[in-house]
């Protein structure tokens, strides 16, 4: 078998088969196949797309090219959730305990925020000891005692995405279906969980700006998930303003306690109670009806909120923070920004809130950048809002005051005011599985 013969199939539109996949997977890893081979695979793939069947065997191979967890050994339904990325989603710090509060276990490899987008493993470093380095025996011990770990990915853990995803940056194909979905899913087939749901944000602040095109990657998600054999199922979620009011890695755990709470802003509880129940669903513990008051109790009773504390003291963590997160660290420098004119905010871009968050030093523009974290932006007002002038509608944080001014003129970037209230988009706009696309909006 040549290389070339398989990037001209596809060029030309055909199908390549299980074994032309395994030979580019397996040779591209091994280094048998050059860069700028696999690029030129990857751009007639960019342009000639994958069948299902194609995308499917692609992500086996490329889950089957490190190491693959088997969580066989952990009692109970073990479920996942995977989110495209967001301003202000802090749902994995809420949605995990409360799931595992309720008997459904959930082992959960996380990554780190790259660009506008926050990083789950980020936020939990920001809780004083906490480590998310966890070897898999303690992994494997934590989820089946308590219910839920939360932890880096292994070092050999789908080594093939790792490269190809590094290829696809630079070659200007990241934006193809199949290859987005392929390099999500195999992260999750590899993780081990026997149930997936996949939180497809869309709008300004999401990879994806449009419904259709989310609901395109996340049938082609569940498509993968359910042929290799995993209950999988995707809600299509909006990202067209940050998801809660904090934005920043200590704020969001602050702000997902609160919510664990009862407390918490209504947009942010409202997404994770339907995400956790849908999580439930997938898992067997009912309707996603039955499973949303199951969410709620867990909420109201403190369940939620007892478990997060064992999770983060299980990893070394100081769970008294949890418990009150006034003792967190605070930001020695604030910036309030007040509104220069009255009128309704009719827009607050999310992909520019999170680069200011990301200016002020909640965030990396490049992979190994430190991170403080103790900045962000509090938002006190938001789209549909109406605002005087003087008012204060975000403040900004950072432990470096240089970092102000920027900070500022990236988020003044993001307000759009107007003299009448806008429509505001919804926050769920449809549920994706095997039966289907059913369309909320």
């Amino acid at each position: 078998m040549r290389m070339y013969d398989v990037i001209e199939k596809k060029r030309d539109g055909g199908e390549l088969t299980d074994e032309e996949i395994d030979y580019f997977i397996s040779g591209y890893v091994a280094g048998d196949i050059p860069d700028y081979q696999a690029s030129a695979l990857a751009m007639a793939i960019f342009y000639k797309g994958m069948t299902a069947h194609e995308t499917a065997h692609l992500t086996m191979a490329m889950a089957e090219s490190g190491d693959m967890m088997d969580l066989s050994a952990i009692p109970g339904v073990k479920v996942d959730k995977h989110s495209t990325g967001g301003v202000g989603d802090k749902t994995t710090l809420v949605v995990a305990p409360l799931v595992a509060s309720l008997g459904v276990k959930v082992a959960k490899m996380s990554g780190r925020g790259l660009g506008h987008t926050g990083g789950t493993l980020d936020k939990l470093e920001s809780i004083p000891g906490l480590s998310v380095e966890i070897s898999e025996p303690d992994f494997f011990k934590q989820v089946s005692e308590i219910g839920v770990a939360v932890a880096g990915q292994t070092g050999n853990l789908v080594p093939a995405d790792k490269k190809l995803y590094a290829l696809r940056d630079v070659t200007a194909t990241v934006d193809s279906i199949p290859l987005i979905a392929s390099s999500i899913m195999s992260k999750k087939i590899a993780s081990g969980s026997d149930c997936i749901l996949l939180d497809v944000k869309c709008g300004s602040g999401a990879f994806m700006k449009d419904v259709d095109s989310a609901i395109e990657l996340a049938n082609a998600m569940v498509s993968i998930g359910e042929h290799v054999g995993r209950t999988t199922a995707a809600l299509i979620t909006g990202m067209d303003r940050p998801l809660g009011k904090n934005v920043g890695n200590a704020l969001e755990v602050t702000e997902a306690v609160a919510t664990l709470k009862g407390e918490g802003p209504e947009d942010l509880t409202n997404v994770c109670v339907e995400l956790a129940a849908n999580m439930l669903n997938l898992a067997g513990k009912g309707s996603i009806e039955e499973c949303q008051k199951l969410v709620r109790q867990q909420i109201a009773n403190g369940e939620g909120l007892k478990k997060l504390a064992q999770m983060v003291k299980a990893q070394g963590g100081t769970d008294e923070v949890i418990f009150d997160t006034t003792k967190f660290a605070t930001a020695p420098f604030r910036r309030n920004i007040v509104a220069d004119t009255n009128g309704y905010i009719t827009a607050m871009d999310a992909e520019r809130v999170g680069i200011s968050s990301v200016a002020l030093g909640a965030g990396r523009e490049k992979k190994g950048d430190p991170i403080d974290p103790s900045a962000g932006i509090v938002l006190e007002r938001k789209t549909g809002d109406y605002v005087e002038k003087g008012d204060v509608i975000a403040t900004l944080l950072t432990g470096d005051k240089s970092r102000l001014d920027e900070g500022e003129r990236i988020f003044r970037k993001a307000l759009v005011f107007g003299d009448n209230a806008p429509k505001l988009e919804p926050l769920f706009f449809a549920r994706v599985s095997k039966d289907g696309v059913e369309r909320f909006a």
